[in-house]
């Protein structure tokens, strides 16, 4: 079975350029029931969790503190984590903004509440 998109390749720096608000995840492109966002911060999010899935990070531009309970991991542009699903996590850019790949399963709430979960839309 083939699939009727065609493949194409994705411009970072011009999918980033068309949008300025900061935690709000924009859907970049999916594949296998996942997505990938990409997202701007900087400050402080909340502490969450994600009870369903893992949450990989990649940083593009900047510096990102991955807080945990018990720890806090510095992430510097080309570094990646991965969160483990049910990992408490609090994702701060406190030195300037901060550019990430997020990759999620498919719909899974950013804030870990589909309450408060910016929805992602494409860029």
């Amino acid at each position: 079975m083939t699939n009727s998109v065609a493949p194409a390749k994705v411009d970072l720096a011009a999918k980033f350029a068309l949008f300025s608000d900061q935690w709000a995840p924009r859907l970049a492109a999916r594949y296998n029931g996942n997505e990938v966002r990409l997202a701007k911060v900087e400050g402080e999010f909340h502490w969450h969790h994600h009870t369903d899935t893992d949450e990989l990070f990649l940083v593009i531009e900047g510096e990102l503190e991955m807080e945990f309970r018990d720890r806090t991991e510095h992430l510097n542009q080309g570094d990646m984590i991965v969160v483990p699903r049910g990992v408490e996590h609090r994702p701060c850019a406190r030195n300037g903004e901060a550019k990430l790949l997020v990759m999620d399963a498919d719909g899974t709430p950013n804030t870990g509440d589909e309450a408060t979960a910016f929805k992602p839309v494409a860029v």
